[in-house]
């Protein structure tokens, strides 16, 4: 009989996990509206105002793989202690940094806690959690984790029209100390009993191939695809994780049974943490997509400012808590191919209403759309995530949490840069600027918002209206391609998704539960083997 004080431990901690995994995604996506103010305040260029988002970025590529493994190693909860801290302490920095300089240092400090907070709940959801209740949590978490992106610009907008820039760095602190509260009287510590070997050269490729390819990307949206220097480094990092993967497999057969990799090549061999990741990925790009597009329509074609441009967002974020309740019930029942078909199926036809959009329409057709797809991702991207959890080993729970966090967000990134690039070539493409200025000409094919601007300053409504619907049609067309990813995910999902997760025999290779010496007791180990 399991002590039902244990049981709300469980359920305490995975609160906890939740508002450490709220603070992180509010934070990937809040700058976007402060953006303008700390140019101003920072004295920043424009070049610096893209670092205080790119250092954050790429410090968070480059750290997700090793902050799993670290953690199987050393102790989950004792890192993702030492995370919050970080996490915290560089919220505060960010907050009063009185330079460019030194705000992208903080982001840079800031992006290692946001790793560890990232990774760890994932890899210790499976060793708190049974396995008739682990669905349940990992949908609870991976709800908070994809609904506080789109919560972002509307915490900053609310934040900006009341304080100064700092406190969309500030509003971490409470969260961080209420959480290490939490964890440290709640959370049970967890190990994997196996022994991690530290593979600096394995380390070195892996890292080094993810930030050439978030990199890549990210120049990409800069530069434009045909520019030499994306593909450069993106030549780079495909050349660099195929030479990670041939030392992963050298490594591999050199490693003794109870060795632990940077990645276990094996774990791939899992069809539900395969599939998982794949459909969870794909998700992932679609929304991020999603994200880049949504905010710009309603500021450069309906008019509104950025905060009312993230409150109309709220429909997204509506229809996907309203979607991960159902899809829980939905798993319990069919499984999960029939939850992940329902997702996708929803989110295709929300995407393809999407498309319908034209220049006169209003906000009612934009809810609709949205909280379609929103109900479509509530009942995929957890259901995904859930799949790829629960076939993970508790003893590999770290090095598989990590690496899965890696590959969703590289696909977020590459889904920003391809789906905006087919956003500004559809929106080029459809520009009429013959008879305009040359300096106006070149103002209006940068982008719809200086092209708005541009616009308004000629007070040529023809202009306007030219700008905003060249803008719709390259909507349209970044949502019907992102439409046809969700089919494509639909097609995956039902051919090679298991219906059912395929938890692993843990008896066998226990983790190191409350052993002595470490933090926690018998009851905490009553926690992890109830």
């Amino acid at each position: 009989m399991i002590d039902q004080s244990v049981g709300r431990a469980r359920w305490w901690t995975l609160s906890a996990l939740v508002l450490s995994t709220l603070a992180v995604g509010l934070d990937t996506t809040v700058l976007s509206v402060a953006l303008p103010t700390m140019a101003t305040d920072l004295h920043a260029s424009t070049a610096q105002l893209q670092w205080f988002v790119d250092s954050y970025n790429l410090v968070l590529a480059a750290a997700l793989l090793p902050a799993g493994l670290l953690g199987d190693r050393f102790g989950r909860k004792r890192l993702l202690l030492a995370a919050l801290v970080v996490f915290g302490g560089a919220s505060v920095w960010c907050a009063y940094a009185g330079s460019a300089t030194g705000l992208i240092s903080a982001r840079v400090l800031l992006a290692l806690g946001a790793a560890f907070l990232m990774t760890m709940p994932a890899a210790v959801l499976p060793v708190i959690f049974p396995a008739e209740e682990r669905g349940r949590a990992v949908a609870i978490w991976t709800t908070a984790m994809f609904a506080s992106f789109p919560l972002g610009p509307i915490v900053g907008g609310l934040l900006l029209d009341n304080f100064w820039w700092g406190s969309v760095f500030l509003i971490n602190v409470p969260v961080v100390v209420i959480a290490l509260i939490a964890v440290s009287t709640l959370m049970p510590e967890s190990r994997s009993s196996h022994r991690s070997r530290f593979d600096p050269v394995g380390l070195v490729f892996a890292i080094a191939g993810l930030v050439a390819l978030t990199y890549g990307v990210i120049e990409s949206g800069e530069r434009g695809w045909p520019d030499g220097l994306v593909w450069f480094w993106l030549i780079a990092a495909v050349v660099l994780e195929v030479a990670f993967v041939g030392w992963q497999r050298r490594a591999q057969a050199r490693a003794g049974q109870d060795e632990v990799l940077l990645i276990d090549l094996s774990i791939f061999r899992l069809p539900g943490y395969t599939w998982g990741i794949v459909i969870a990925v794909m998700g992932t790009f679609a929304m991020f997509g999603l994200l880049f597009a949504g905010p710009q329509y309603f500021q450069n074609v309906l008019g509104y400012d950025a905060l009312g441009a993230g409150l109309r967002q709220l429909p997204m974020i509506a229809g996907l808590l309203v979607g991960s309740r159902l899809a829980g019930l939905v798993v319990a029942r069919s499984g999960a191919k029939l939850t992940v078909a329902i997702g996708f199926v929803a989110m295709a036809a929300g995407l393809l209403l999407g498309s319908t959009t034209q220049l006169g329409d209003g906000f009612g057709l934009a809810a609709t759309w949205m909280t379609i797809i929103g109900f479509g991702m509530g009942f995929t991207l957890p259901t995904a995530m859930a799949a790829a959890i629960g076939a993970i080993p508790a003893e590999r729970s770290g090095m598989g949490s990590g690496l899965m966090m890696s590959l969703r967000m590289v696909g977020g990134a590459i889904g920003v840069a391809v789906l905006g690039a087919l956003v500004n070539a559809g929106y080029r493409g459809a520009l009429d600027v013959h008879g305009l200025p040359p300096a106006t000409a070149e103002a209006v094919r940068d982008g719809a918002a200086t092209g708005v601007q541009a616009a308004q300053h000629a007070g040529s409504t023809e202009l306007l209206d030219s700008v905003r619907a060249a803008f719709v049609h390259g909507l349209d067309l970044m949502l019907v391609s992102a439409a046809g990813i969700a089919l494509v995910g639909l097609v995956l999902g039902v051919l090679f998704l298991p219906n059912r997760p395929n938890q692993p025999d843990l008896s066998k290779e226990p983790d190191q539960v409350g052993q002595p010496g470490r933090s926690g007791g018998e009851s905490e180990h009553d926690v992890v083997r109830s």
